[in-house]
């Protein structure tokens, strides 16, 4: 394996700029702009974030999810909550999501509080899931240790799905992230990039703060 030549890759930016006499109040409103941009140029890749947690050992871990719905108050994804990131979330709420839309050159850091969503809201999204999708969240323990033998299709044969409705696991379900920092990053030539940071002051208030590259 070689991994030579990587420290002469380069690749300048200029694709956009921030308009910094122009921020709306609110970092939800950026947000909402720059996801439609998003959404625009790259559909499949649009709603994919990495989540970083920190386990009770306060050893980070990171993993690409897919965010399932946003709103002013936060951005909610969708789990099994015996997975190793739930388990990071019950010892500490505090996570970190990266957005990062390479065709946009764009990319969006929030730290925020992960609760957990209504039980109600998540048999609202599980119902409306495809079936293959609801099987996999019921026959799989998530992040559990398995056997490399282990045929998932004779699990499937075993479930009874012509009986009954396929119900929501107790233990699968959504998270809600309550952001209390978002910093907008968007890249700029000669590495001089624009970066805005949201910090929330109150329940209803942010401060807005240029960075340096």
């Amino acid at each position: 394996m070689s991994f030579n030549k990587i420290d002469e890759i380069r690749e300048d930016f200029e694709k956009s700029k921030i308009d910094f006499t122009n921020l709306p109040d609110s970092p939800m409103d950026l947000f909402s702009n720059w996801f439609s941009q998003a959404l625009d140029a790259d559909k499949d890749n649009a709603i994919s974030f990495v989540l970083s947690t920190v386990s009770q050992e306060n050893i980070p871990s990171s993993r690409v999810l897919l965010m399932r719905k946003v709103d002013e108050n936060g951005f909610t994804f969708f789990t099994n909550y015996d997975s190793s990131k739930s388990k990071d979330i019950e010892n500490n709420h505090f996570v970190s999501i990266n957005f990062f839309w390479n065709k946009l050159e764009k990319q969006i850091r929030i730290i925020g509080k992960a609760i957990k969503v209504p039980a109600e809201d998540s048999d609202t999204y599980f119902n409306s899931r495809p079936e293959n999708s609801k099987i996999g969240a019921v026959i799989s323990n998530q992040s559990s240790i398995i056997d490399f033998n282990l045929d998932f299709e004779e699990l499937i044969s075993e479930l009874d799905l012509e009986k009954q409705a396929i119900e929501r696991p107790k233990n699968w379900g959504g998270y809600k992230v309550i952001p209390t920092k978002i910093e907008f990053w968007q890249g700029r030539p000669s590495r001089l990039h624009d970066r805005v940071l949201y910090v929330k002051t109150d329940e209803n208030n942010w401060k807005k703060e240029r960075l340096a590259p």
